[in-house]
C-alpha cells in the first residue's frame, strides 16, 4: 500500500518513519511512505502557502492554489487514483473500523492542514473525505497522519511478522483485550493466573475470552453493543451482568 502525506513540515516524519514496525516495513516493501512538501508547490518568490481570511478574524487559513496544485501532482504519479484524506477535527472519527477500510485501498492521500485551517474550496474540489482522530484542537494534521498511518498500517500483511497479532488486538473483534502476563511469576504479591501456567490452550483460549468480554464491560462497555459475539459470548456476558447487579457494581 502507498501511503502519501503532503504536509508544511515532512521532517517531522524522518524519525517516525525510520523506526520500529514501520522502519522495517518500509525496508521491506510491505508498505511505501511519501512526504510531499507543500511549500513546494507554491509559485511566489516567497513559497507562501498561507494567507488571511477573508471577513477578518485571528490567525491564517491554508491557500488553495498550492494544495490543489501538490494534490494534482501526487494523483497523477500513480495509474492508481488514491483516496485524498483531509485531516480535520470536523470529518468522520477515525476508529479500528476506519483503519481497517482504509487497509484495502492501494493508495491513499493524506492532507495535513495547518493555522487556523484550509481554505473550503479544497474541500469542495480536491478531498474525498474529512477524518479526525479526536475531539480536540491540534496544531497541525502531523500527528494524526501518523496515527491513521500507523493504524491502517499494521493490519496490512506482513507489517507486523504474526497475523495472529491483529487478530487478538483490542478493537479486533469491537473488544479491549484480555490482560498480558509475563516472567516473573510473581511480583510484589501478586501471582499470575495459574490457568496460565497450566499448558492447557483451550482453557487458556476461553479465560482471555472471557477477561477481554469482562474488560470492555467494566471499561467500555459502549463497545459491547457492536462487538462480534458468539452465542457463548453472549452467556459469558449476561453471566457477568447479573454477577455486577447481584454485588451491586461492575466485575472484578
Amino acid at each position: 500500500m502507498i501511503f502519501e502525506i503532503l504536509t508544511l513540515f515532512p521532517e517531522m516524519f524522518d524519525s517516525y518513519l525510520a523506526a520500529s514496525i514501520l522502519g522495517r516495513a518500509i525496508t521491506a516493501g510491505h508498505i511505501r511512505v511519501e512526504c510531499h512538501n507543500i511549500r513546494d508547490y507554491a509559485t511566489d518568490k516567497h513559497r507562501m502557502t498561507d494567507d488571511t481570511p477573508y471577513g477578518g478574524g485571528s490567525g491564517m487559513v491554508m491557500k488553495p492554489e498550492p494544495l490543489v496544485r501538490a494534490l494534482d501532482a501526487v494523483q497523477v504519479r500513480e495509474e492508481t487514483r488514491a483516496r485524498v484524506v483531509l485531516l480535520s477535527p470536523q470529518g468522520r472519527l477515525f476508529d479500528q473500523k476506519v483503519a481497517r477500510e482504509l487497509s484495502r485501498l492501494p493508495r491513499l492521500i493524506m492532507v495535513c492542514g495547518k493555522y487556523e485551517g484550509v481554505d473550503d474550496r479544497v474541500r469542495e474540489l480536491a478531498v474525498d473525505e474529512e477524518i479526525s482522530i479526536g475531539d480536540y484542537i491540534l496544531t497541525g494534521g502531523e500527528l494524526a497522519a501518523m496515527v491513521i498511518l500507523e493504524a491502517t498500517a499494521r493490519l496490512l500483511p506482513g507489517v507486523l511478522g504474526d497475523e495472529e497479532s491483529t487478530r487478538e488486538e483490542s478493537f479486533a473483534e469491537g473488544l479491549l483485550e484480555y490482560p498480558h502476563y509475563t516472567r516473573p511469576r510473581e511480583f510484589m504479591g501478586r501471582e499470575v493466573p495459574e490457568v496460565l501456567l497450566s499448558g492447557n490452550h483451550q482453557e487458556i483460549a476461553a479465560w482471555r475470552r472471557r477477561k477481554a468480554i469482562e474488560r470492555t464491560l467494566k471499561k467500555r462497555p459502549d463497545l459491547l453493543g457492536s462487538a462480534n459475539l458468539t452465542e457463548e459470548d453472549r452467556k459469558c456476558l449476561e453471566g457477568l451482568r447479573r454477577g455486577a447487579n447481584r454485588d451491586g457494581g461492575e466485575p472484578q
